[in-house]
């Protein structure tokens, strides 16, 4: 049975909830738990930064929140789908209809241009008709603001152009669940600030994004903050959280 089916809008409020997840790794050295007994829910419309040192399950909680990983205990459930139940396939289609991925350093396809990147995912998941796909992938562009950059290679853009693309990309397929690891991390100040305002825009546009960062002053601009250490959430702030929808 697949369990991945397409996204529509489920009328949840709660669109990641993990209860009672830890997740171990066998190492040489013996068992490392890198989550241990954690609790997290996520409302639609949040922007949420996850923070901690390296090596406090940041990383580990990104991978299962997106079904790149299973628990080893819990459940894990986004956008009312049990991540903990579906095999690998079923999560590779899962993860192409309802989470956007923003990494660190773009990732974007170095011989495609900017639109052809956005267009990728489209064609992949099907989700939009293929006369429907490339005028989307240009509002898109417009929407982070480097339309004019349509059929550029990723080379002949600045790391922010790239990232702003790659933003763009993430939403293609009109994920519920933005879902961004270091995002800021590869860019200068003025340019972070610029891609963060961005975030702040999705989200009042109704998108909850979830973003790992180790800068602190970005980390305070988030409405919702939780900080990870030893696989245990240590604290968790809410600064003028919006209501669900807004």
């Amino acid at each position: 049975m697949d369990r991945s089916g397409e996204h529509e809008p489920t009328g949840f409020s709660t669109i990641v909830d993990l209860s009672r997840v830890t997740k171990n790794y066998e190492t040489p050295a013996g068992e490392f738990v890198a989550l241990d007994d954690l609790d997290l829910q996520i409302v639609e419309g949040e922007l949420v930064a996850i923070v901690g040192k390296s090596g406090s399950g940041k990383s580990t909680l990104l991978n299962l929140m997106t079904a790149i990983d299973h628990p080893s205990r819990g459940d894990v459930t986004v956008a009312g789908t049990e991540l903990h139940e579906l095999t690998e396939n079923e999560a590779a289609r899962w993860r192409g209809r309802n989470v956007g991925l923003i990494f660190q350093f773009f990732q974007l396809l170095p011989t495609l241009t900017a639109v052809e990147n956005i267009l990728l995912p489209m064609d992949f998941v099907g989700r939009f008709s293929k006369s429907e796909r490339r005028g989307r992938a240009l509002e898109l562009l417009r929407r982070v603001g480097i339309e004019d950059q349509a059929d550029k290679l990723p080379t002949q853009l600045s790391g922010g152009q790239q990232q702003r693309v790659a933003i763009a990309r993430s939403l293609a397929n009109d994920p519920p669940l933005i879902v961004a690891d270091e995002p800021t991390g590869n860019l200068d100040s003025k340019t972070s600030d610029a891609i963060v305002s961005l975030f702040e825009q999705l989200a009042e546009a109704g998108s909850t994004v979830v973003m790992v960062t180790h800068d602190h002053d970005i980390a305070d601009r988030m409405p919702r903050r939780v900080e990870l250490a030893d696989g245990v959430i240590v604290a968790d702030s809410m600064v003028g959280a919006r209501p669900v929808g807004n």
